[in-house]
């Protein structure tokens, strides 16, 4: 069993840049396939990143693409999704979330995932 703690969030102006931290505890991030969803109030939580590491993949929805970059870091055990460009939209409580991995799962839904972080939040002032 894997815990997660999410940090790095905070306000920031538009075109500004954030790096989001998943410290992880009790197995090593190697272990899993990783994911970043984010939720707005009133809305679904929806995919944002997803990393693998046997295969070395990265997938982004489209709306972030070539703006965030999810990534990993093995002797910190932490996981990390770098904003630049922020826009408006991408105000929300953002999620590190961690999973098996493996063939037939897109890393896409909420159900590729077993461990959850507690989220943090991302504000983005015009």
């Amino acid at each position: 069993q894997v815990q997660l703690v999410e940090s790095g969030g905070g306000t920031e102006q538009a075109g500004g840049s954030l790096r989001l931290s998943c410290a992880a505890s009790g197995r090593t991030i190697t272990s899993y396939a990783w994911g970043w969803f984010r939720q707005d109030p009133g809305k679904e939580r929806e995919f944002v990143a997803a990393m693998t590491w046997n295969l070395g993949r990265t997938s982004y929805t489209d709306s972030v693409s070539g703006r965030f970059t999810i990534s990993g870091d093995n002797a910190q055990n932490t996981v990390y999704l770098q904003i630049n460009s922020l826009k408006p939209e991408d105000t929300a409580v953002y999620y590190c979330a961690a999973g098996p991995g493996g063939v037939g799962r897109s890393l896409r839904r909420e159900s590729d995932y077993n461990y959850w972080g507690q989220g943090t939040q991302v504000t983005v002032s015009v």
